[in-house]
């Protein structure tokens, strides 16, 4: 069998393949078995050219047994199909109206799909650019939920970290890393280099090397041997011109000398981040000291993984989770209630993209359907007053099989046309996605029309093809063939079945371009919605900037306060400088930091049982430049400092989880890390949203104040940066040089980063959901005009084909009001009809947004009732144009209309 169909190929390539020598091969034996049979009958006596015309009429002719042999070849196939595709292409060129129409409707819906599919591709299927990235894996702590109620990753303690690493045998390696910024000097401005510190077997574990140099060495994991650094590619070209001497040199960073040892290459980065400000410049050795190794309370770090052959996930996940339960057993004061989850790295990456990006798929998929039922509609149209031309060929022969292949070929051609424009129309979507909406997303930078996205278009349209010319072609095959010949040109004939397949499509597009709005309608209410809730700070007029310190520059907190507040003395005094104030995270960020804490008067239990709060460590004056209400009490002052009782400020929800029949002022606490410390709450203040814009419910927050800094029991002191936040009276671009310039008058040496301003903030909060919100209401646009234009061509098809029926009620006496409203009514019909299966569509689809959707719900009766007047209105105003010619109908013109 198998045998047999690839003889059969074969001969099929070889004949399509080589089909001129075939020919003539073919030729040459015809003519010899027809000269061989001539031969034969001259030798029984019969004239030469009798016997030519005899062996010719017994053979058949040679054409005709050509054809015979192409066709047992199946060569035959091959030509009909050229044949089909140049009579479409033909036909197509004669209705240069009607081909427009369909290429552009068939060319958005395809190009939608391709821009879509690029995003999809790039994030969602494109491997990770490392060497089997399916084995790589992220580890992360699971947090006790009774602590961290719905937060299912967190940050590694070094102590588990190493404790994964040496008892699990289903990882062949396991690295962690931190991420820091370093002051590189001695090139004139100071400038922050973003720095990824990480313990041995990194690159190994991801399975890269470097361009230039070489990997770090086991010795160079140590303190104080940790003084050698590989660069990036893009750090290498851009401070070091691309040298290949700098291997082996020292350059500054924190004031101290690093040896470069290697550069990598152009495509690596690790960790991937699609914020570019985010993406490491520099790799060094992560050395902990014994007393680091050893904390397993404190989690900062993040955990790559790759699993060893033949090690599935599940396996994997199973050791981590015996390693964990016996931490939890022998640590239970720091681990109990700890567990550890590996998550496939590129799943890790996408992150909550995922869910966006699908929904946006469904979205374009419905667009594709509308674009095919309009298209269809136009093709079914078309079929219809050519049904004659079909009679005729079948009255001549012509097979059911033969008219099919040919009208699909005919919408083949006209597929692949709107698919190639498709394209073009896909080109400059991904260019401006890219460019204006895409930058939040995972690996945004690799979004383009690769190899695998073209594949995908030829795909989506020829399956295009095949839909948009399936019911039309189906409409032909069940034609009657006597009917049709009886038919004049097709004018006045009945066409009902037509009628009601066109009725069926306009109907879909309707339902499918209202379930495509409604969503658009959630989402954009939804955006709406989240822009204007309370952040619980004002972000008007207010500039930040970090101030990045080197973690060496001061020796004592004490001079890194003193440093602060001078900046802050400089830049109170600027003209229109309202207010200023530091914080160690800002609201809207993934940054800060949690601890447990123990309320006094409350029994101590062990730290996994301990409630956590949100951080944060604030200057005076923080609050009155964020304009965060204080509700009660005291805002932190110049008279914290160390030697008086430790402040802290809580948030109002901190206050009711605490307290909630209680005033909380006055009232103590101490923090985990700082047990020495019992600190007296001064003052209760407004929540703010401290992750993102669209938190459903707040968080609770502890402020220090910045005079009373020290670092945490059992740790050394180590400088850290500061956020600078200034509200202004004036345009707070504006004020950004002068506000730079006073902070580097206190110290030049000290890096400014992220200066931006409180709007960029939010609006950098929202961009996911804008993203999702811009693209859908697009599509949905898309789909609100192609059912436009199927509910205007299937009104105007019908006021032509009834111009004889509405002739005749004119001239029984039916008035202009009469008409416009028998065509109006058929419209309205078909318009509610979609809408009311739309409706039930959108209640069912809807829900799968819940996810993206912030304070609306996914069956908000405003959005539907609003979203179904305005397509029962542009439905209204499709039906306007036709109803008004058919109002013009001259009774006397149409009496004569055939």
């Amino acid at each position: 069998m198998i045998t047999r169909i690839y003889r059969r190929l074969r001969s099929w390539l070889g004949a399509t393949l080589r089909r001129s020598r075939t020919d003539s091969e073919m030729d040459t034996e015809l003519h010899f078995h027809l000269e061989a049979y001539a031969e034969d009958l001259v030798r029984e006596g019969m004239p030469r050219p009798e016997a030519l015309r005899r062996a010719r009429l017994e053979f058949g002719g040679v054409d005709k047994a050509k054809e015979e042999c192409r066709e047992a070849r199946g060569a035959h196939l091959v030509d009909i199909l050229i044949q089909d595709l140049r009579y479409g292409a033909r036909t197509m060129l004669r209705s240069p109206g009607f081909t427009a129409t369909a290429m552009i409707a068939l060319a958005l819906g395809i190009g939608a799909n391709t821009a879509i599919f690029s995003l999809v591709n790039a994030v969602l299927l494109r491997p990770l650019p490392f060497d089997q990235p399916d084995r790589l894996v992220q580890v992360w702590h699971t947090p006790p939920q009774a602590t961290f109620p719905g937060m299912k990753e967190f940050a590694v303690s070094p102590a588990n970290f190493i404790d994964w690493r040496s008892e699990s045998r289903g990882f062949q390696g396991m690295a962690a890393y931190g991420f820091g910024r370093y002051t590189l000097t001695g090139s004139g401005h100071p400038e922050a280099i973003r720095t990824f510190a990480a313990t041995s077997g990194l690159f190994s574990i991801l399975r890269v090397r470097p361009l230039l140099g070489r990997d770090f060495l086991d010795g160079e994991y140590e303190p104080d041997h940790d003084h050698e650094v590989v660069l990036s590619y893009g750090l290498w070209r851009s401070h070091f011109g691309g040298n290949p001497e700098i291997v082996g040199k020292n350059i500054e960073l924190n004031g101290q000398a690093f040896a470069v040892i290697g550069v990598m290459g152009p495509g690596f980065q690790f960790p991937i981040a699609s914020d570019p400000d985010d993406r490491a410049q520099m790799w060094k050795p992560l050395a902990w000291s014994d007393q680091d190794r050893a904390v397993r309370d404190n989690h900062n770090y993040g955990v790559v993984a790759r699993l060893r052959d033949g090690v599935s996930l599940r396996q994997a996940q199973a050791e981590l989770d015996a390693i964990s339960n016996r931490l939890a057993l022998q640590y239970p004061a720091e681990n109990k209630g700890w567990g550890a989850i590996a998550v496939p790295l590129r799943d890790d990456l996408v992150g909550d993209a995922r869910p966006a990006l699908l929904i946006l798929l469904g979205a374009v998929a419905l667009v594709l359907l509308i674009a095919c039922a309009n298209v269809a509609n136009l093709i079914l149209s078309r079929t219809l007053s050519r049904r004659k031309e079909s009679a005729v060929r079948a009255a001549l022969g012509a097979t059911r099989r033969r008219l099919l292949q040919q009208a699909f070929a005919e919408t083949l051609v006209l597929a692949v046309a709107g698919g190639t424009l498709g394209l073009v129309f896909a080109h400059y979507g991904v260019i401006l996605i890219v460019r204006f909406l895409a930058q939040r997303l995972p690996r945004w930078n690799e979004i383009a029309l690769d190899g695998r996205v073209l594949v995908f278009t030829l795909g989506v349209s020829l399956l295009t093809g095949f839909a948009a010319g399936l019911l039309p072609a189906l409409h032909m095959a069940k034609a009657d063939l006597n009917e049709a010949l009886k038919q004049g040109l097709g004018r006045t004939a009945s066409d009902s079945g037509g009628g009601r397949t066109r009725n069926v499509l306009v109907v879909s597009e309707v339902a499918l371009s209202l379930m495509l709005l409604i969503g658009a309608g959630l989402m954009i209410r939804s955006l709406w919605i989240l822009q204007n809730s309370n952040p619980g700070f004002d972000p008007d007029h207010v500039v930040t900037m970090l101030v990045s310190i080197p973690q060496n520059k001061f020796p004592e907190p004490g001079q890194e306060v003193s440093y602060f507040n001078r900046v802050l003395d400089g830049v109170r005094v600027l003209p229109g400088v309202q207010a200023a104030g530091l914080i160690d995270a800002m609201p809207l960020s993934d940054d800060g930091s949690h601890q447990p804490i123990s309320i006094e008067g409350r029994p101590v239990v062990a730290m996994a049982d301990q409630p956590e709060v949100d951080v944060r460590l604030i200057s005076p004056g923080y609050l009155s430049a964020m304009h965060i209400s204080l509700l009660r009490g005291r805002d932190v002052d110049d008279s914290d400092v160390p030697g008086r009782p430790g402040a802290v400020l809580i948030s109002q929800s901190m206050a009711k989880l605490f307290w909630p029949n209680e005033d909380p002022v006055g009232k103590h606490l101490t923090m985990y890390f700082f047990p020495d410390v019992a600190r007296v709450v001064v003052g209760v203040v407004a929540d703010v949203k401290l992750q993102a814009l669209n938190e459903t419910r707040p968080t609770p927050t502890l402020y220090l104040p910045l005079g009373q800094l020290s670092p945490p029991k059992g740790t050394s002191w180590r400088s850290f940066g500061m956020i600078l936040a200034v509200r202004t009276g004036t345009e707070p671009v504006s004020a950004i040089p002068s506000i730079s310039s006073s902070v580097r008058n206190v110290d030049a040496d000290i890096p400014l980063l992220n200066i931006r301003t409180m709007d960029d903030w939010v609006s950098t909060s929202v961009s996911p959901q804008r993203f999702a919100m811009l693209l859908l209401a697009s599509f949905a646009g898309l789909a609100l005009l192609l059912a436009v234009v199927g509910i205007y061509s299937v009104m105007s098809y019908s006021v032509s084909r009834r111009t004889h029926e509405i002739g005749i009620r004119v001239a029984l006496g039916a008035s202009r009001a009469d008409v416009l409203a028998l065509v109006v009514r058929q419209g309205l019909v078909l318009a509610l009809t979609g809408s009311a299966i739309g409706m039930a569509g959108a209640l069912l689809l809807s829900r799968l947004m819940s996810s993206q959707l912030y304070g609306v719900s996914p069956t908000d009766p405003i959005t539907f009732v609003a979203v179904s007047v305005l397509l029962t209105l542009v439905a209204l105003a499709a039906c306007h144009i036709p109803a008004r010619r058919a109002m013009q109908v001259d009774p006397m013109v149409a009496l004569r209309y055939e």
